[in-house]
């Protein structure tokens, strides 16, 4: 077996452009990941094995040591890099996420960071972080603590137990952690894709399948015309795959094997290397020059990316653009591989670890101390956005609606930049109560709990919930208690005709009616309407006529829908009618329930679209209030507001209720 493989130099560079090149100008993922995973699993495997076989056992920490004097002082100065500067060009709206970041990034755990941000209903569409290149490097350094210990436990076996060669013993090992990670991940991809894309256990058959080619590579041998063809096929298939395949949507499932198969063809034909096989094209000394800059170009192209879109305002790159920010990044490459990381990786683990380890504990903790500082900083704009509540008279929101007074105008609305994609209802601080991805109904009290006149069940998604700080000042002057039935990014409905909810959505929808029909309350607050929807969905009315009967509905008309995140709008303007939409876009002219037959008779309709648009427009700041969080959730600040416009209604309908 080859000690050194000159081609996959070579193939390192291809599949670091092919990520590069996909980020910039075509904003998807190219699957040139998946490559770098099997080269892992491929040169670790071949190497760890040469030295157990060798020495009879690995010292780990030696080796993990020596990963780190490679690793560490790259990532840690990018990471040092991307905290500074997002000071400097990152809206503040995005510097809360920078600590949580920074920390998975240099502790590689990025990629769980990032999963449960991926089914976070509050995180999904949260601006892209400029740490989010790390999931992978978070994956492989996870890979790297395990691996050697695996491969310590399959020695240890093959000599005490089975009595086998070790290569034998651990490729049974490696076999029996393929079949079992693609099954999960085939499954998880299926179910959550999201969240298995990030999942560690959902990638580990990735490292198998490549340290299952360097045991059985020496048995791999083939025609080298047959080569010839498979190299150049291998080849083709990994740059076609972010073209044929939506990685980004259906990876890591089985359809990660396309741009894989495209590995192992690569190795297997160069093993025997053909004299016009794909070896002499990734052997150029170009692609082997740039093999040795792939970690820098990686680490540094995608915060390049993040803070350019950001500084002109641009999601899609022109040719022109991305070829500089191609040159920037090759020249910061240059630098961190030449200058700091040359500077530690000569360094040898047998004579200088005492120092090896100084440096690498140094640089950690500078990045660290940077870290913090900018936390500090970040906690002081808080505080001083804080200081706006002392004059709430300035910030009535919909209540400037409600009395047709005309607010002062202000420096700064409420709530200020840096809060306002975390301006959430305080329900959300009960994670008991939350349902998502759950067909457990879980019901939580709040309001007045003590011998209420009413309860009202707060019945769906996040559009039934960010009406609760409103419901919350209500509960106490109406003497009602709410009992939350949630389901984040699900509607209370019995139909999915256009497949957007979840199996798990539909099934919980059936729990909560049954729980309902059981204890029912005095009302239901639910929404009516979903979107610009001319008419009132019929999976709604369905759920509505099931507790007729039973308990009233008050429905209330979905909130308009912005054209853009209202974050990031008002970041970039100083003009929030910039952000706004016409009322014609945002809300259907009449109401649906007027139009749409079969509604129940148990259902009262309340509709205040009023407080969210006027007769032309639907403005992203009211009364010096921000309206949305995101493009359609409220935030808690405003929905505070709406209270006295939901009094009346809601007070008709609890005494109706009651009759």
């Amino acid at each position: 077996m080859k000690r050194y493989r000159p081609e996959i130099e070579g193939l390192r560079t291809i599949a670091t452009l092919l990520v590069a090149v996909y980020h910039i100008w075509f904003g998807r993922v190219s699957g040139g990941i998946d490559v770098f995973f099997v080269l892992s699993g491929f040169l670790i495997t071949t190497s760890l094995l040469a030295r157990i076989e060798r020495d009879g056992t690995i010292k780990v920490f030696d080796f993990l040591l020596g990963l780190a004097k490679r690793l560490f002082p790259q990532a840690l100065l990018v990471v040092s890099v991307i905290l500074l500067f997002s000071l400097v060009i990152l809206p503040s709206h995005m510097w809360q996420n920078l600590t949580p970041h920074m920390l998975a990034s240099i502790f590689y755990y990025e990629n769980w960071r990032l999963a449960f941000d991926a089914v976070d209903y509050l995180s999904q569409g949260n601006d892209t972080s400029p740490f989010q290149h790390y999931w992978s490097l978070g994956i492989q350094g996870q890979f790297y603590i395990v691996w050697p210990l695996l491969i310590m436990v399959s020695y240890f076996a093959a000599k005490k137990i089975c009595k086998t060669p070790v290569r034998k013993t651990f490729l049974l090992i490696l076999v029996l952690l393929f079949i079992t990670s693609l099954t999960y991940s085939i499954y998880k991809t299926n179910i959550n894709q999201p969240w298995a894309y990030f999942d560690t256990f959902a990638r580990v058959w990735e490292f198998s399948i490549g340290g299952m080619l360097a045991l059985l590579l020496p048995y791999l041998k083939w025609n080298k015309n047959i080569n010839t063809v498979l190299g150049w096929v291998g080849l083709l298939i990994i740059c076609l795959t972010g073209i044929v395949l939506p990685v980004s949507t259906v990876f890591p499932g089985y359809l990660a094997l396309v741009p894989i198969s495209g590995v192992l063809l690569i190795i297997i034909a160069t093993d025997n290397s053909p004299k016009y096989g794909v070896q002499r094209f990734l052997t150029l000394k170009p692609l082997m020059y740039l093999g040795g800059l792939t970690y820098g170009i990686y680490l540094w192209h995608w915060p390049l990316l993040v803070f350019y879109q950001h500084y002109a305002d641009t999601v899609r790159l022109t040719l022109f653009e991305g070829i500089i920010l191609l040159f920037i990044t090759l020249g910061l490459s240059l630098f961190s591989t030449r200058v700091v990381e040359a500077s530690v990786r000569p360094l040898s683990i047998k004579e200088h670890k005492n120092k090896v380890v100084a440096i690498l504990t140094i640089s950690l903790a500078v990045t660290l101390i940077i870290g913090f500082g900018i936390n500090k900083k970040v906690e002081a704009t808080q505080a001083k956005s804080l200081q706006i509540t002392e004059n709430m008279e300035d910030y009535p929101g919909a209540i400037a609606k409600f009395y047709g007074i005309e607010p002062k105008q202000v420096e700064e609305y409420m709530p200020s930049e840096i809060d306002l994609v975390k301006d959430f209802p305080t329900f959300y601080q009960y994670k008991e109560c939350l349902g998502k991805d759950s067909t457990e109904v879980k019901k939580c009290s709040f309001g007045k709990q003590e011998n209420p006149k009413y309860v009202v069940a707060m019945v769906g998604g996040s559009h039934s919930v960010h009406w609760f700080p409103a419901l919350e000042i209500l509960a106490e002057e109406l003497d009602f208690r709410i009992d939350s039935y949630n389901h984040d990014g699900c509607r209370f409905t019995d139909q999915d005709k256009q497949k957007q909810l979840t199996e798990t959505c539909l099934e919980w929808n059936e729990n909560v009616i049954k729980e309902l029909q059981a204890s029912p309350p005095d009302l239901v607050f639910t929404t009516a309407t979903l979107n610009k929807r001319p008419d009132v969905p019929q999976g709604y009315i369905n759920q509505w006529k099931k507790l007729d009967g039973i308990t009233t509905i008050f429905a209330i008309r979905d909130n308009p829908r912005m054209a853009e995140n209202i974050a990031q709008c008002l970041a970039k303007t100083e003009n929030p009618a910039d952000c706004a939409i016409s009322r014609e876009d945002g809300v259907a002219a009449k109401k649906p329930w007027e139009v749409t037959e079969g509604i129940p008779s148990n259902v009262i309709f309340a509709d205040l679209t009023d407080y969210f648009c006027d007769d032309t427009t639907c403005p992203a700041v009211i009364g010096n209030v921000v309206v949305y969080r995101d493009n359609n959730h409220l935030t808690a600040t405003y929905a505070k507001t709406l209270a006295p416009a939901l009094k009346n209604p809601l007070e008709q309908a609890l005494k109706k209720s009651k009759e």
